[in-house]
């Protein structure tokens, strides 16, 4: 079957973010998303309004249930929501429940872009620490890298990032600045090895951050190396947010949905 990627995630109703952002966009990139579900979310394209997670030993049944039953190619974790899911997902990959050297994108979910909370961010961010060792690919927005790095200046947190184990970080600047270009920079052991500008287009987008790193994921579990992953989903990316739907034209308030179905005919 096609390469497997197994993804952490949580129920988005509005099918901006989360689980339906984690299938299309792995489907767009070629694979097969199987799911472990981490949360259900009280949620629309502007806000989450409540969540409960689910517990550590039903997210921890689901993922060994796929893992013995289907070749996981990559892990892919985005809303743990609990600090009990992430000290599971940390225990699977220290108990090498998870095949060595299987790539693993940590998207590491504080905040929801849409704003509300997603659990205490103090004791989220000690949890994802231990993460961080397992972590192929770690994509923070800039709250997040600033949260988990403790430094202020971004590339300088993208270097501790790696110091602190992740093999790889990818700097997103898109929540720094209201004008200009979308910079990016993929460091590999704290050296920034690639460097990307993406247009900033007009709107406030639901699941962007969501999609990106999923499709990063897919594309790693079809064999893809990292750089040419990041590049491919950057295009991807840009295609979608060009296409993305407004949930209300009379809203102002609410957040495109990216379209993650974009034909070539619609780029």
């Amino acid at each position: 079957m096609r390469p497997v990627v197994l993804c952490f995630s949580g129920l988005d109703p509005s099918g901006g973010a989360g689980i339906q952002a984690d299938i299309e966009a792995i489907g767009q990139a070629g694979a097969h998303a199987a799911i472990a579900c981490t949360a259900i979310t009280i949620q629309n394209s502007q806000q989450v309004f409540g969540f409960e997670a689910c517990a550590a030993s039903l997210v921890k049944a689901q993922a060994t249930t796929v893992l013995d039953d289907l070749p996981v190619a990559t892990i892919k974790s985005g809303m743990l929501g609990t600090t009990d899911n992430i000290a599971m997902l940390t225990r699977l990959f220290a108990d090498r429940v998870i095949a060595d050297g299987t790539p693993f994108v940590l998207d590491p979910v504080l905040v929801a872009n849409s704003g509300g909370s997603l659990g205490d961010e103090k004791t989220l961010v000690t949890a994802f620490r231990a993460l961080l060792p397992y972590a192929t690919l770690i994509t923070p927005n800039t709250h997040e890298l600033r949260a988990l790095s403790g430094e202020q200046d971004l590339h300088i947190g993208a270097q501790k990032l790696c110091a602190q184990g992740a093999y790889a970080v990818l700097l997103k600047t898109s929540h720094d600045f209201d004008s200009g270009d979308i910079e990016q920079y993929l460091y590999v052991k704290g050296e920034m090895v690639h460097q990307s500008i993406l247009p900033r287009l007009e709107g406030e987008f639901h699941g962007s951050g969501c999609s990106l790193a999923s499709f990063i994921a897919g594309r790693l579990a079809m064999g893809d190396v990292l750089v040419n992953a990041v590049k491919t989903a950057d295009s991807w990316i840009t295609q979608t947010l060009r296409a993305a739907d407004a949930p209300h034209p009379d809203n102002a308030q609410a957040q495109l949905i990216p379209n993650r179905f974009v034909r070539d005919s619609e780029k």
